[in-house]
């Protein structure tokens, strides 16, 4: 970290996590911090499911939850942004305190349950930045109290399908009570038939991917590849947050009910990766997700099976240059290697990885 991001990361630690996260949203919509110039290299460009990313970096769902400041993230040399989750009605969310630093571990566990002001404003935003160049997903799901969750789900894809580079249907977050109980078999069938007939009758047809939960069997990963490759969904982003503790330092914190993302994700999100990669195949897109902080952890994710990779809780810790600092030392690692393409490098640790148990 530069001297500059020492002092942010004090400044904002200072602060109440939820409340600092509200003042750097507030500082990306004043221009501030910037990013330097992109890293642009040809060898970080692939073609996912017909989008031509300028690199495999995407800022995950649940930072920019209402659609703010996607640009502002891109310009940070993202090569894409993910907005949301994004719920019809707006929501409150859970009882504060819901976010939690476990510093030492360089990990946060959060239970906000999909706190966002729903799908009127998240569209607008959208659409007045329509025409403009760069890659930005919506993350969809469904409200706490909701008679009818899947359609939900269908409102969503109808509501931003004109507006999004792609979606993602999120039935992984352990925050609101019953919404991982979709990912079994006949629910998650119910869903993706009804969301992929919501979306051949849109305006548009993104891509549509589906996130799951780290926390889960072999025989929960097999059916839920099963449903996606027979109802051919488009990819699947791996992993949310998990429910597990694995081997906390921050002892004081660990209790804290909620989903745990940063270090301690990586090992577990890369096996379920790896896993799921095995499982459906080599050509169904895959997006990683868990522990991503450095170019090391993002070209791993890449090895184990993943086409894209997203970090979140990474850039909390590591400051605003993050994204730049993993895209130039993915660039200096090809050239190091000498290899033509990012193609080249996915499933070189699909074996190793997917041979872990869970």
């Amino acid at each position: 970290m530069s001297v500059l991001d020492r002092l942010g990361q004090r400044f904002l630690f200072a602060f109440d996590p939820e409340a600092a996260h509200g003042l750097s949203i507030a500082a990306l919509k004043c221009g501030l911090p910037t990013g330097g110039r992109p890293v642009r290299d040809d060898w970080l460009k692939v073609s996912v499911c017909g989008i031509d990313f300028p690199n495999p970096l995407g800022m995950a769902a649940g930072y920019d939850k209402n659609a703010e400041v996607p640009d502002a993230l891109l310009g940070l040399g993202f090569g894409f942004a993910e907005i949301g989750t994004i719920t019809p009605l707006p929501q409150a969310g859970n009882p504060k305190p819901r976010i939690f630093r476990l510093t030492s571990d360089e990990a946060v566990i959060n239970r906000l349950g999909f706190n966002n002001e729903g799908h009127a404003a998240a569209e607008q935003r959208l659409a007045a930045r329509k025409g403009r160049a760069g890659i930005v997903g919506v993350n969809i799901g469904a409200n706490k109290d909701s008679t009818d969750r899947v359609g939900d789900y269908e409102r969503g894809v109808a509501r931003f399908a004109p507006h999004a580079s792609y979606l993602t249907v999120n039935i992984s977050s352990p925050n609101t009570p019953g919404l991982r109980n979709m990912q079994a078999r006949e629910q998650l069938g119910e869903l993706l038939s009804r969301v992929m007939a919501a979306r051949a009758a849109a305006a548009a047809q993104p891509p549509i991917f589906l996130k799951i939960a780290p926390d889960l069997v072999e025989a929960e990963l097999e059916d839920i590849a099963a449903e996606v490759t027979e109802k051919a969904i488009d990819g699947v982003i791996v992993s949310n947050t998990t429910i597990a503790r694995p081997r906390l330092r921050s002892a004081d914190l660990a209790g804290e009910t909620g989903g745990l993302s940063g270090k301690p994700l990586f090992e577990r999100s890369t096996i379920v990766l790896a896993k799921m990669r095995k499982l459906l195949g080599p050509d169904p897109a895959i997006i990683g997700v868990g522990g991503v902080d450095s170019a090391e952890t993002a070209l791993e994710k890449i090895r184990a099976g993943a086409d894209l990779v997203q970090l979140y809780t990474g850039m909390i810790y590591a400051g605003p240059a993050l994204p730049g600092r993993i895209v130039a030392g993915m660039v200096r690692f090809a050239d190091m290697q000498r290899l033509k393409s990012l193609r080249e490098l996915r499933d070189t640790s699909l074996e190793r990885w997917a041979s872990k148990p869970l």
